[in-house]
């Protein structure tokens, strides 16, 4: 299904092989993390599973126990991370996203909006499995308001699917929008809401044309006056996902480490979620929306193992 990442299948492969050099990396006095991150970042999640499964049997020791003794910091962050697999390493983030004091409501956007509906269903499976608790009602005991009504339209996962588009009904909904808005004093938010949160890809995309056309603004400069704090950063993040969802994530990813500071979580998690999906359509965003490329900037803003651990998930430069 997807055929875009920067991280594939390896060939030849021996997840016995792989075990046992990532043993004797670990093994002892001090850790050669440089095989640890060559191997982990050159194999894609199912050959990682593979190798955790020969560690075990051959050693009788859990990988991700040992990387997490061995390594420290964003390194072991990044290399744990690795080894979940997709749907869990989702599960995973929102179950910490919506733990404890204060909600982490970047990371439940930034999941929620982008997800196609089947990976959101695989995900709601995942974390019952997991953490026997249902994900709807963890996120509805952690929110509220407009914010969390448009996040539980996203978790029913029920979006038309992309079959032809009826122009009457484009035209229709983008009339709704206009007046849910711009041409009312407040704003109907659930307008917003149950449109963008429920009509197909290849609708809203005509969607937001013939909005423009109507209106004269960008959908987005609208949400933006209209809406303000957590609604309006998951309304936008649902639009830039609907006309690209790399150049959602480029942009994600330029922001992670523009200015002061990088913000490391995000960065570790756009890159380890979509290596083996669409990563090399992220960096071409990157690279024409920012005049920069990904690899570069990546260089610029980190640094040791964890750099080239993320340099060689970037797969290479664009300049």
């Amino acid at each position: 299904q997807y055929t875009r990442g920067t991280v594939t299948a390896f060939a030849p492969f021996d997840a016995r092989a792989d075990a046992e050099a990532l043993r004797k990396a670990m093994k002892g006095l001090g850790t050669d993390e440089e095989t640890v991150l060559t191997i982990l970042t050159t194999r894609n999640n199912a050959q990682r599973q593979e190798i955790a499964s020969a560690f075990k049997t051959l050693f009788g020791r859990d990988l991700v126990d040992d990387l997490k003794s061995e390594l420290t910091g964003k390194f072991e962050t990044l290399m744990v991370s690795l080894m979940r697999p997709a749907d869990l390493f989702d599960a995973h983030a929102l179950k910490h996203a919506i733990k404890g004091a204060g909600t982490n409501e970047k990371v439940l956007t930034e999941i929620l909006a982008s997800r196609t509906p089947a990976e959101v269903q695989k995900i709601k499976q995942v974390y019952l499995q997991e953490y026997e608790a249902n994900l709807e009602d963890k996120i509805t005991g952690e929110t509220s308001g407009h914010f969390q009504r448009l996040l539980v339209v996203l978790l029913q996962a029920n979006r038309d699917p992309d079959a032809g588009v009826d122009e009457a009904l484009v035209e229709q909904d983008a009339q709704v929008l206009f007046r849910a808005g711009e041409l009312k004093w407040g704003t109907d938010e659930e307008k917003f809401i149950t449109i963008l949160g429920t009509r197909s890809v290849s609708h809203l995309r005509r969607v937001f044309d013939k909005y423009m056309t109507i209106s004269g603004f960008q959908i987005e400069e609208t949400i933006d006056r209209e809406t303000s704090g957590d609604l309006e950063k998951l309304l936008l993040a649902v639009v830039k996902c609907i006309r690209s969802v790399p150049a959602y994530f480029a942009e994600t990813l330029y922001y992670s480490m523009k200015g002061a500071g990088t913000d490391d979580d995000t960065l570790i998690r756009v890159m380890v979620s979509r290596s083996e999906v669409d990563l090399l359509d992220i960096r071409r965003e990157f690279r024409k929306n920012f005049a920069k490329s990904l690899y570069q900037m990546i260089q610029k803003d980190t640094s040791g193992d964890y750099r080239k651990a993320l340099l060689l998930l970037c797969g290479g430069d664009d300049d």
